[in-house]
């Protein structure tokens, strides 16, 4: 059994085969993600596991784009972990982490469109890999400028999350719905069904931010 292999079946469901590698990259992202949910500090050890397994089964099946986002994601855990528990006096809440909070309307705005750019950009030049780098990429990338979409708003949205912006959680629904259809359409049902979860998810953390922020001025 070869575990890194998207190959390597680990059980079947509904004429679906499963492999051990999209099954706990699926099932560590998750518990990550319900962790984030509840500003959980303990959500960012849980995504370095989630990214390692997802990258290998990115790259198996040309989302080359998402592939590399693992590897901003590797670093950017790090960076969320240390962020969380280390904030600055004024910005601490009752647990000693960070606080939740929004950012300036006009600020959103910016990145907004900031994504939007980035999407076209990217996607051009995912486009274009198979060309360049034929050792690497023999296949040509896959839906491209849709899972450069996810890509680039995902490196957006995870700054954000890092210093615990409210304003994360609407980009991540967005995301969420789009990673949804596009893993449904390239057969990796099994991510689509975890994206599908994660919509779930999101909606609830977006909720659940705004609770703990109104919860602030009770606290005061």
């Amino acid at each position: 059994m070869d575990f890194f292999n998207s190959h390597s079946i680990f059980f079947s469901v509904l004429g679906y085969q499963m492999s051990y590698l999209e099954f706990f990259a699926v099932l560590t992202g998750i518990i990550s993600v319900i962790l984030s949910a509840k500003a959980n500090i303990w959500s960012w050890p849980a995504g370095i596991v989630n990214v390692f397994l997802s990258a290998f089964f990115y790259y198996q099946i040309q989302l080359y784009p998402d592939m590399f986002l693992m590897v901003f994601f590797f670093v950017t855990n790090i960076l969320g972990w240390w962020r969380w528990a280390n904030p600055k006096p004024e910005e601490e809440d009752k647990k000693k982490e960070l606080k939740v909070s929004f950012m300036p309307q006009g600020q959103f705005l910016v990145w907004l469109a900031v994504g939007i750019a980035g999407t076209i950009l990217v996607g051009t030049l995912a486009s274009q890999l198979h060309n360049w780098f034929p050792l690497l990429f023999n296949l040509p990338s896959a839906y491209p400028f849709v899972d450069s979409f996810i890509l680039v708003m995902s490196v957006i949205t995870t700054f954000l999350m890092i210093q615990k912006r409210i304003e994360c959680w609407i980009i991540w629904l967005l995301i969420d719905v789009v990673a949804t259809y596009l893993y449904f359409l390239k057969g990796a049902k099994f991510f689509g069904v975890e994206y599908f979860v994660f919509t779930i998810i999101a909606a609830f953390a977006l909720w659940n931010w705004i609770k703990e922020y109104r919860g602030y001025s009770k606290i005061a």
